[in-house]
């Protein structure tokens, strides 16, 4: 069992490290729901990270990574977020916890979204998230400019999540972006998309993970224009016929 004081403990040392501030209340339930991924990946696949330290370091850390850059964004309490490529509710589960955001975590397989609606549950946290299987393009198209943030982990490509995200966000909505190392062209192509449609490149953070666990790099972008191109494009175009390669 990951929720226990051992890795309570643990838990709090490491975000302590990153100036990450939690309660006792909201770290149980961090752990809580790993114990509830782990529980769940005894009958479908959901993550390949098992033993209590990785999770604790390469999930919930992880995820967490992204809170300072979110609250840079200067967002106001009970705003809406939406998380590409969920998966198991990562990051977006632990931003739920410890934010008074409202969210939306999407991921196109839909036993995965069953799953985290199960884990949002039985969290309590139903009022304020929601999982559902949409692709990130159906979303933007029924509801087009309506979200504060969009966050993403190790999902797709720079340029890809750029123009996934613009779309989705008001003006002046922010996107923030988990990434392990990333090079000088992946960077290129979301500086360019990001002038194609209507972003702009805020910052760039990195990051090491407890116990040598990753190299992490957390990027943010602004909407503060119009797009030139219509967006959101048609399903798959975004991957397979990037506006910029």
């Amino acid at each position: 069992m990951i929720c226990s004081e051992t890795y309570l403990e643990l838990l709090e040392s490491y975000l302590d490290e990153y100036g990450i501030e939690t309660t006792n209340e909201q770290r149980r339930l961090l752990l809580t729901h790993l114990d509830l991924v782990v529980e769940k990946n005894k009958v479908m696949n959901l993550t390949r990270i098992l033993t209590p330290e990785d999770a604790v370091q390469r999930h919930v850390v992880d995820s967490l990574l992204i809170l300072p850059s979110v609250k840079k964004c200067e967002l106001s309490r009970r705003q809406s977020f939406v998380d590409i490529g969920t998966g198991a509710g990562f990051p977006g589960v632990p931003l739920g916890i410890v934010t008074d955001y409202e969210g939306l975590l999407i991921d196109s397989v839909g036993k995965k979204i069953s799953a985290v609606n199960e884990f949002v549950r039985d969290l309590g946290l139903t009022e304020r998230l929601k999982a559902e299987s949409i692709r990130v393009e159906d979303l933007a198209r029924s509801n087009y400019a309506s979200y504060d943030l969009v966050v993403a982990r190790a999902v797709a490509d720079l340029g890809v999540l750029v123009e996934y995200a613009s779309p989705l966000l008001k003006q002046g909505g922010h996107l923030v972006v988990s990434k392990a190392r990333i090079g000088d062209d992946e960077v290129r192509r979301g500086t360019g998309t990001a002038e194609r449609t209507g972003m702009k490149y805020v910052s760039r953070e990195t990051y090491e993970l407890p116990e040598d666990a990753g190299h992490r790099e957390i990027l943010t972008y602004v909407r503060e224009g119009k797009s030139q191109v219509k967006l959101p494009r048609q399903t798959g175009m975004a991957k397979h016929k990037p506006l910029v390669s």
